[in-house]
């Protein structure tokens, strides 16, 4: 049943493709069951927590959360600048026991945790020689939540290698980090991006640990031009306002993506999750917005991937902090009710 969905979910998103083509299927690890999930944008992962427009995290957003029927968030968290650079790469402890109060919320309502290191910028320069660093920030993060539920805490090592950090450098770069990680919880779920900002054609050469509990992801932000028209943080080069979606081309695309997706279950028997997903808002209508999470969830849907969407407040958000309430059609655009 899964492949008939596909086959109908492409022919809809671009007629005239050539079918999906029959694959032995590798042996199939169990996916993460990170299902409908949001990003707790802006919150965490600035210079200091709630900058670029965001605002502190409060117990009452997970139940917001929880209550809309998300079932995971994933939490972005800057560690490199609430660390030393020197051994032992000490963590700021009032630091560590904030984001360890924010896991206790989103846990507490039943939500799957994927907690992260976001922005950790002296590693995309220089990957090998920061290792160390971020692996003994790593060690220190899986001594806190040591003890804390495998099932329902995942740890995602880095968030989009870019620049100097690739694929010929990632496993040995994240190796420390991994390392620090195993030897208190031997067997939770990591997660690891690719290459070029963990973009899908990531997935292509995706270099893994051979281990059972390591699981995939990938970003999608496609088309770039027109998620992130007049996003001014990708300067020099700023994708010009006015760009509408989705064209004839961007069909096609979308559905070579899903096919790209599913190839790459068949072939390796793990199944990625996209990590992050979402259009910018100042120069798109919520209405396109709508129109853009529709499209994307419903043509991803039969891979059976789990999709977490950026963000839940403010840049590309889908809950409107100002009017305390979940913007209309955004809830419904991924399937989940919308609310009164």
């Amino acid at each position: 049943m899964k492949a008939m969905a596909l086959a109908s979910a492409l022919a809809v998103a671009a007629s005239g493709l050539a079918p999906l083509q029959a694959q032995a299927p590798a042996p199939t690890a169990k996916a993460l069951p990170v299902g409908t999930c949001i990003n707790m944008g802006n919150t965490l992962e600035p210079q200091t927590e709630g900058a670029w427009g965001g605002a502190p995290a409060r117990k009452a957003d997970f139940e917001r959360i929880k209550a809309a029927g998300f079932d995971t968030v994933r939490i972005p968290v800057r560690w490199h600048n609430k660390s030393s650079d020197k051994p032992p790469y000490t963590v700021d402890p009032k630091w560590m026991d904030r984001v360890q109060q924010i896991v206790d919320w989103a846990l507490a309502e039943d939500l799957n945790v994927i907690l992260n290191s976001h922005h950790f910028d002296p590693i995309h320069d220089d990957p090998l020689a920061v290792a160390a660093w971020h692996g003994g920030v790593w060690k220190q993060i899986a001594a806190r939540f040591a003890g804390y539920p495998e099932d329902t805490l995942w740890f995602e090592l880095e968030n989009e290698p870019h620049k100097n950090f690739n694929h010929t450098n990632l496993l040995a770069t994240l190796a420390p980090a991994m390392k620090e990680v195993r030897a208190v919880h031997p067997t939770r779920a990591v997660i690891i991006g690719g290459e070029n900002w963990s973009g899908i054609k990531s997935l292509e050469t995706l270099p893994l640990p051979d281990d059972p509990n390591v699981h995939p992801t990938f970003h999608y932000y496609d088309p770039f031009a027109y998620t992130h028209q007049g996003a001014e943080w990708t300067a020099p080069d700023i994708p010009p306002v006015g760009r509408s979606f989705p064209t004839h081309a961007d069909a096609a695309q979308l559905a070579n993506d899903v096919l790209a997706v599913q190839s790459y279950i068949n072939r390796t028997g793990k199944t990625p999750f996209m990590g992050e997903v979402g259009a910018f808002d100042r120069h798109i209508s919520l209405n396109d917005r709508v129109k853009y999470h529709r499209t994307i969830t419903d043509a991803f849907a039969p891979t059976g991937i789990g999709v977490c969407v950026w963000a839940y407040t403010n840049t590309f958000p889908f809950y409107d902090s100002e009017k305390r309430e979940w913007m209309p059609g955004m809830l419904g655009a991924l399937g989940l009710k919308e609310s009164n």
